[in-house]
């Protein structure tokens, strides 16, 4: 229920009154307060075995992330209040979003086809029928006291996103990785803390309240910051070709979270740390690298690692300790008793009797509407063009260089080869100089 032009002031009053009411100070008691703290014991049976300095050298690391897509729609999850970036504090914010009483979830429809359509991008296996559940926590900026979300049987599960990066000792080889992705579940992103240190308070915008998230959660498949970089950049780029998110990671429209561990290869995996809420492709890799060398130097000294939640500090290149990892929280799961099960279909012939197929969402239709994406686009540029595939990675991640390469070699009647060097060299060149975007040939005719 999204409020109505009427009682726009009504509400504005009341979340004036409620919002302005948490002191840094009682925040950070509040979160001390609930705090679950791992024994030493406990963690320590999962550590690898250290008999002597540089032998940390046989430890690898272990990777696995869980990133926060912010869904591309034009109003949130559950209500019909606006989405938009850098919009005036609670200035969008509806009944349901502030949780007063009464208010009741419908659910966007533009949400569950953006997740579908990633899903099938992605090589999921869609769940004709998932369930939204209740995640119970306290945050300030979380006026309900739980988010709304898929625990138990997300809309999507059991893809894989296959990306690729420069390695090698000269960083010159281009080197395919596949990740193995676990779920896609659709859940409602939380407001935002304004924390105001010179009065010691904490204030709280709402705008951001029910915003339409796809978490996405890939399995420890990747060993380094450079695979995983890699692959946040291959995911960032089949989401915008797609339309589904706008990866924006600046903006916060895209959040990576990285579980790393390290551990002797053929043994158990070691206890895993949390490096939340990253917010660049370039401090995924950078972030990761220096937890996995921390680990390593902790455990050589004779250390444990503390399964905890770290932040990565981009100034200094290091991680630092958020709290302890509430390992045993209990969220206490229950399922939304104002949702009912979301149904999609196969195709129009498996639409119930009495159901309009129009109000659906139709797999085979969505699937018929997939572009062509980013590796799919590669493989076509190096095969069709005979350009190398580094080349190709150039043309692709760089948003509008290739149709504009493909409209010189078809005017030009150029060899491809000719023509993707003076793109490389020249072109590019002559765009940074003049601090433009290949987005800009967009404009040439």
């Amino acid at each position: 229920m999204a409020a109505s032009s009427s009682g726009s002031s009504t509400l504005k009053r009341t979340l004036c009154t409620f919002i302005r009411y948490r002191s840094v100070r009682c925040v950070r008691q509040c979160n001390a307060s609930i705090r679950t703290v791992c024994t030493s014991g406990s963690t320590s049976q999962l550590q690898p075995k250290i008999q002597s300095k540089g032998v940390s050298s046989q430890l690898r690391g272990v990777v696995g992330l869980e990133i926060h897509a912010q869904i591309h729609a034009t109003s949130k999850l559950f209500a019909c209040s606006r989405v938009a970036f850098c919009s005036p504090p609670n200035s969008s914010v509806a009944f349901l979003d502030a949780s007063l009483p009464g208010t009741l979830p419908v659910l966007n429809r533009r949400c569950v086809e953006a997740a579908v359509i990633t899903g099938l991008a992605l090589n999921c296996t869609i769940n004709r029928k998932s369930l939204f559940d209740r995640k119970h926590y306290f945050y300030a900026d979380m006026p309900a006291g739980y988010q709304i979300t898929q625990q138990r049987l997300p809309i999507a599960v059991n893809g894989s996103l296959i990306y690729s990066y420069f390695g090698g000792r000269k960083r010159n080889q281009v080197l395919s990785r596949c990740v193995r992705i676990k779920q896609i579940q659709l859940e409602q992103d939380s407001g935002k803390s304004l924390h105001d240190d010179q009065r010691s308070q904490t204030l709280i915008d709402l705008n951001r309240a029910g915003v339409g998230l796809m978490e996405l959660v890939m399995e420890a498949d990747m060993s380094c910051g450079d695979e995983a970089a890699a692959a946040v950049r291959e995911l960032q780029l089949i989401l915008q070709t797609l339309g589904t998110c706008q990866g924006n990671m600046s903006e916060g429209q895209l959040r990576v979270d990285a579980n790393v561990s390290v551990h002797c290869p053929g043994e158990p995996l070691g206890v895993r740390t949390e490096v939340k809420n990253i917010n660049s492709a370039r401090y995924v890799a950078r972030a990761i690298d220096y937890e996995i060398q921390r680990q390593k130097k902790v455990l050589e000294n004779g250390g444990i690692i503390v399964n905890e939640t770290r932040a990565f500090d981009s100034k200094s290149g290091t991680t630092i300790p958020m709290r302890d990892k509430e390992g045993l929280q209990d969220y206490r799961f229950m399922p939304e008793p104002n949702l009912p099960p979301l149904f999609v279909y196969e195709d129009e012939a498996s639409v119930p009797a009495g159901v309009n197929p129009t109000q659906v969402v139709m797999i085979d239709r969505l699937k018929a509407e997939l572009p062509e994406l980013p590796g799919v686009r590669r493989a076509r540029m190096v095969d069709q063009y005979k350009i190398l595939p580094e080349h190709s990675f150039t043309l692709v991640n760089e948003d509008g260089l290739t149709e504009y390469f493909e409209r010189v070699v078809r005017n030009t009647k150029a060899e491809p080869r000719k023509v993707i060097g003076w793109v490389m060299k020249e072109l590019l060149g002559n765009l940074n100089q003049q601090t433009l975007t290949p987005t800009a040939l967009r404009k040439i005719t």
